[in-house]
């Protein structure tokens, strides 16, 4: 195969523990797959990169496209090792980013601490001051700006926000100020409020834009580093980075906008699974991706993955831009059982981690872990652990669980590790609700798409759990994220605060930002026209009821909608998702948003297994026997080869069907048959 007759297109994740590739080679009609998982390299993630690409026989002079999914921007703000921040805003609201909403960092009683991204003596006042409508107030003092950014410089500050409280109104201020902080700041590492999030509410856009300049220099650097690692190996061609929106951009533009990289990584994750159900005739799904620490969950309805603008990274750090709308709960792999005070069965918050992890992993755990439970009750074969430092033996795993569980409760060691299962689904069934039943969607009415390490592992028990009916297993659950990279579409959001009564509204305006939302966001989608097959505009609304805090968000069928078409698609969606009607009350018009999505060039999922290596039957595929935990007894269950199991085979519970990156668990009384395209569908 030549270069001329091949294109090569490479989706690198990279994650905490490990960094997944996939590499697709597409020849005439034909396309096969390769795959590599290595360690990530904390110090260099770039170097991980490079390592994936040549662990899966490649290298970086072959390829034609990289899509690249990261968790640098989300890592350091977790962690807090962002770059040093200053920011300079309106005379008198210096503390805006750290007085908040009415919310504590514990729900009950007055405890806890929170510390800003910018610590206060770094938040500069300035005198101007504009109105809600836009007018002026109080001129902007330009001599203001120029010695407050100077003072800045000299703190040692590497980036700086410029935030004025109504520029999403009129940003002339914040323009004016952004010219003269420009002119003296060392770097492009510059923040204007207003551009990032053109909206209402100056607290969550004063968060939005400090997270953006916190993670802009080391997003920057990172991207920068990448693309020199990978020019130095001849890689000459494009690399698009994933967004938190599920949607990718240009690396040479990332960093502009870097807080929208946020989330990234559990976005492609819904992103592959959008498309795996595209390929199966399927339209409606609950995404669950259960890995070492915590596990997201998502929603997609009408093919489509639900976006949400009100993400909260962390306590008082919200993020107002249009991302998938994950939610996270602390039950994962590594999540630690124990017994409280109470003398009441706990499973997390806290976590065992990669370090020093499960104590099947042989790195010194000795608490009892999810993972543990999984490999006392035979869910696990503890000789196909990866990243085991240690053996382990089972016995010695079985005392602790006696030791602080089972003796403390009355139970046996079997039952111990199951209610240890059961209460952790209990906690990601929590999250199910949270992203369907909270917005109005019955669970069963959706198939529950499961991946990551372990979340094959429980989703046909958690489906048990919530009455959903078909479980679905991807054909590389273990990989799903770096499967999201590769079908990730190019994507751009743009939001605009009109905040007026709905019959206030001038249509003629709404019909001016609308257009214009979609020429800016094309502008910048059209830079890889080389990947996009078709654009698709989309437009909305975030809408209310007078007097009400929480928004809905509306699709709109174009730019140039009426004003009674905006009525009755926010009564029908409140009605949907309340069950209520509220005829004598007003709407409000609050933000019209735009999305602009490069669909690009699809390949056929059939071919992340090889079809050689399938059996002609699925008897052939069972590759041994042993015993494993359910419903309160022991059962003798088969264990399959997930790469030998043929299309059209079925496999009758209790099973389990083992692969490189995850193995499923056949619950007794549930079938699983593998469909065209080498998904495992389970009947619950």
């Amino acid at each position: 195969m030549t270069r001329q007759t091949v294109r090569r297109v490479a989706g690198i994740d990279v994650g905490g523990t490990f960094t997944d590739l996939l590499l697709t080679e597409t020849e005439g009609g034909r396309v096969t797959v390769r795959l590599a998982k290595v360690p990530t390299s904390a110090a260099n993630q770039a170097l991980g990169v490079v390592q994936a690409i040549e662990a899966a026989g490649a290298s970086p002079a072959d390829l034609d496209l990289i899509i690249h999914g990261t968790t640098a921007t989300t890592n350091a703000v977790l962690e807090r090792k962002v770059a040093k921040v200053g920011l300079i805003t309106t005379d008198g609201f210096r503390d805006i980013l750290e007085l908040g909403r009415r919310t504590r960092p514990a729900a009950y009683g007055m405890i806890g601490t929170f510390d800003p991204l910018i610590p206060r003596e770094l938040r500069r006042e300035v005198p101007e001051r504009l109105n809600a409508h836009g007018e002026v107030v109080i001129p902007l003092d330009e001599a203001a700006v120029a010695r407050e950014t100077k003072a800045l410089i000299e703190a040692g500050c590497e980036a700086i926000v410029v935030h004025f409280l109504h520029a999403y109104a009129n940003p002339a201020h914040e323009k004016r100020a952004g010219e003269i902080v420009r002119s003296l700041w060392p770097n492009p590492y510059v923040t204007l409020g207003h551009e990032l999030l053109s909206e209402f509410r100056e607290y969550e856009r004063g968060t939005t834009a400090s997270v953006n300049a916190a993670v802009q220099p080391i997003l920057d650097r990172y991207v920068q580093r990448l693309q020199a690692d990978l020019s130095a190996k001849g890689f000459a061609h494009d690399l698009l980075v994933m967004n938190g929106n599920g949607g990718t951009v240009p690396a040479s533009v990332v960093a502009l906008e870097a807080a929208k990289t946020v989330m990234s990584g559990p976005a492609s994750g819904v992103m592959a699974a959008a498309a795996t159900l595209a390929q199966s005739g399927l339209t409606n799904a609950i995404t669950y991706d259960m890995g070492g620490t915590s596990t997201d969950v998502a929603l997609i309805h009408g093919g489509v993955p639900e976006v949400s603008a009100e993400l909260t990274i962390a306590y008082g750090l919200p993020i107002h831009l249009p991302m998938v709308d994950v939610r996270t709960v602390g039950a994962g792999g590594g999540s630690i059982a124990s017994v409280n005070k109470a003398g009441m069965l706990q499973v997390g918050p806290h976590s065992a981690g990669s370090e020093p992890g499960p104590i099947g992993f042989g790195r010194g755990g000795t608490k009892p872990t999810i993972t543990d439970a999984n490999l006392v009750l035979g869910r696990l074969d503890p000789e196909r652990l990866t990243a085991v430092n240690a053996k382990v033996s089972m016995e010695a795993i079985r005392q602790a669980f006696a030791r602080d569980i089972a003796d403390p409760l009355g139970m046996s060691v079997e039952e111990a590790a199951a209610a240890v299962i059961r209460l952790g689904n209990v906690h990601m069934s929590g999250a199910v609700r949270m992203v369907s039943l909270s917005k109005g969607y019955d669970p069963r009415d959706f198939v529950l798409f499961a991946f990551g390490g372990a979340g094959p592992l429980h989703a046909v028990a958690l489906a048990r759990e919530l009455g959903i009916p078909e479980v679905l297993v991807p054909a590389r659950p273990g990989l799903t994220n770096a499967l999201g990279c590769l079908v990730a579409d190019l994507r751009q959001d743009r939001v605009n605060t009109v905040n007026k009564p709905l019959d206030q509204v001038d249509m003629a305006e709404v019909h001016r930002l609308m257009a214009a939302q979609g020429q800016s966001a094309l502008e910048t989608v059209e830079k890889e026209k080389a990947e996009i097959e078709e654009i698709v505009v989309m437009h909305g609304a975030d809408m209310q009821f007078r007097g009400q805090t929480h928004l809905i968000r509306v699709p709109l069928a174009s730019a140039d909608v009426s004003r009674e078409a905006i009525q009755a698609a926010f009564e029908a969606a409140y009605f949907k998702r309340f069950q209520v009607r509220l005829p004598e009350i007003r709407a409000v018009l609050v933000n019209l948003v735009t999305s602009v999505i490069g669909r690009r060039k699809s390949f056929p999922l059939s071919a992340l297994i090889d079809g050689a290596a399938r059996a002609a039957t699925a008897e052939e595929a069972v590759i041994g026997t042993r015993q494993l935990y359910a419903d309160g007894a022991w059962h003798e269950a088969k264990v399959y080869s997930r790469d030998r199991l043929p299309i059209g085979g079925s496999v009758s519970g209790p099973a389990a069907i083992q692969q490189i990156d995850a193995t499923t668990i056949i619950e007794p009384g549930t079938v699983a048959t593998v469909d065209a395209i080498g998904n495992l569908r389970v009947k619950v």
